[in-house]
């Protein structure tokens, strides 16, 4: 192994590293404007936003972790290449490789549940259209039985 073969991996996971703090950026914008709706209403969805909520923040800053430690690792590694030290470059390498997997991992698994917490605000809003619906169904049968007492 060379020392271009770990060097080939500073790109993707400087990306990905970006990636991940986007994601992280993200989620502090959605909690602090759940926070805003909360002051306002209470109710259950937002309970149920937030431990979703917390979820995602355990598993985005595992993530993160597991790409900074991936990062470290690649960059030992290169530079124990560097010195010639062939198995130890290799095995910090193979262990980046392991370190980046593992932060893949928690990132797919934080995109299922920021695809969860996307169905609860669907199925919010579907709720609040159909009630609204409905209120609006209620209010035209009583301004109609109101119109015919007045007969």
């Amino acid at each position: 192994m060379t020392l271009t073969t770990p060097a080939l991996l500073f790109p993707a996971i400087s990306l990905l590293l970006l990636a991940y703090t986007n994601r992280f950026l993200t989620l502090a914008q959605l909690i602090r404007k759940l926070a805003d709706e909360e002051r306002d209403a209470h109710h259950e969805v937002a309970m149920r936003q937030i431990l979703l909520l917390r979820k995602r923040i355990t598993l985005t800053k595992r993530m993160q972790m597991a790409g900074v430690l991936s990062f470290l690792l690649c960059t030992l590694s290169m530079f124990a290449l560097f010195l010639s030290l062939k198995l130890l470059g290799m095995l910090l390498f193979g262990v980046s490789l392991i370190s980046l997997s593992v932060s893949l991992v928690f990132s797919l698994w934080e995109v299922k549940i920021s695809t969860n917490a996307l169905n609860v605000q669907l199925q919010d809003i579907e709720n609040w259209s159909r009630d609204r619906a409905a209120g609006k169904a209620v209010a035209v049968d009583e301004e109609e039985e109101e119109g015919m007492h007045g007969l």
